[in-house]
C-alpha cells in the first residue's frame, strides 16, 4: 500500500509542477503585456488560463481521491492538505495574470515615463522569482528556502508602496491622466497579491515539513 501511495503522490507532484510552469510562464507573458502594451499577447494570456483552469481541477480530483483510497497519515497527509491549498492559489495566480493582461486595454496609446514599466518590471520579476522559490521549496521539503520566500514578501510589499508613492507624484503633477493611472495601479496590486500567494506556498511547506502553522507568528 506504502509504494502505491507513494507512486501516486509523485505523480500528483508532477501535475503540480506542471500546473505551476504554466501558471509562472502566464504571469511573465501577463508583465509583458503591460510593459510593451501588447494587445496580442493579452489575448495569449486568457487562452492560456483555459488550460490552467482545467489543469487545477485534476489535480484537485487527484488529491481528493489520493486521500479516499490511501487515507494517508503524518507528513503525507500534511502534504496533500498543502497541496489542496497550493493548487488553489497557483488558480488564483493565474486569474491574477489574465487580470494584469486585462489592463491594457485601458493603457490605450500610453505615453507614461519609462519608471512605470521599469519598475513594474523589476516588482514583477521578484514576485515571480517567490513563485518559483516557494514551488521548489514545497516539492523538495526544503523550509529554509520557504523562509527565505517569507523574508522577501517584505521587500515586494515595500516596492509596491513605492511604486504607488512615484503614481501619485505623476498624477498630483498632471502629467497623467487617472484612468491611465489607475489601470498601472491595478497591475501592481495584482502583482502584489502573487506575493502574497507564493508566501501562503511558503508557509503550507513548512506546515507540511514541521507540522507548524506560522500564518499568524511567521515564527
Amino acid at each position: 500500500m506504502k509504494i502505491h501511495l507513494q507512486t501516486e503522490l509523485d505523480r500528483l507532484k508532477k501535475q503540480l509542477f506542471h500546473l505551476s510552469s504554466l501558471v509562472e510562464e502566464n504571469l511573465r507573458l501577463a508583465i509583458r503585456v503591460i510593459r510593451d502594451n501588447d494587445k496580442e499577447l493579452a489575448a495569449t494570456v486568457r487562452r492560456n488560463d483555459a488550460q490552467v483552469d482545467a489543469l487545477e481541477v485534476e489535480v484537485e480530483e487527484e488529491c481528493l481521491k489520493i486521500l479516499a483510497l490511501h487515507q494517508p497519515v503524518a507528513i503525507d497527509l500534511r502534504f496533500l492538505v498543502a497541496a489542496l491549498k497550493m493548487n488553489n492559489d497557483l488558480e488564483r495566480i493565474g486569474d491574477l495574470a489574465v487580470n494584469i493582461a486585462g489592463i491594457q486595454p485601458r493603457l490605450g496609446s500610453d505615453q507614461s515615463p519609462p519608471i512605470f514599466s521599469e519598475r513594474l518590471k523589476a516588482l514583477g520579476e521578484k514576485a515571480q522569482q517567490m513563485l518559483r522559490r516557494s514551488l521548489e521549496s514545497l516539492m523538495d521539503m526544503d523550509t529554509a528556502a520557504a523562509r527565505e520566500v517569507l523574508a522577501a514578501d517584505d521587500e515586494v510589499d515595500l516596492d509596491y508602496m513605492n511604486f504607488i508613492g512615484i503614481l501619485k507624484d505623476e498624477l498630483g503633477a498632471g502629467h497623467a491622466d487617472s484612468e491611465t493611472m489607475i489601470a498601472w495601479l491595478l497591475a501592481a496590486k495584482s502583482i502584489e497579491r502573487v506575493a502574497d500567494l507564493a508566501t501562503n506556498i511558503a508557509e503550507d511547506t513548512i506546515y507540511t515539513v514541521e507540522g507548524k502553522i506560522i500564518r499568524h507568528s511567521r515564527a
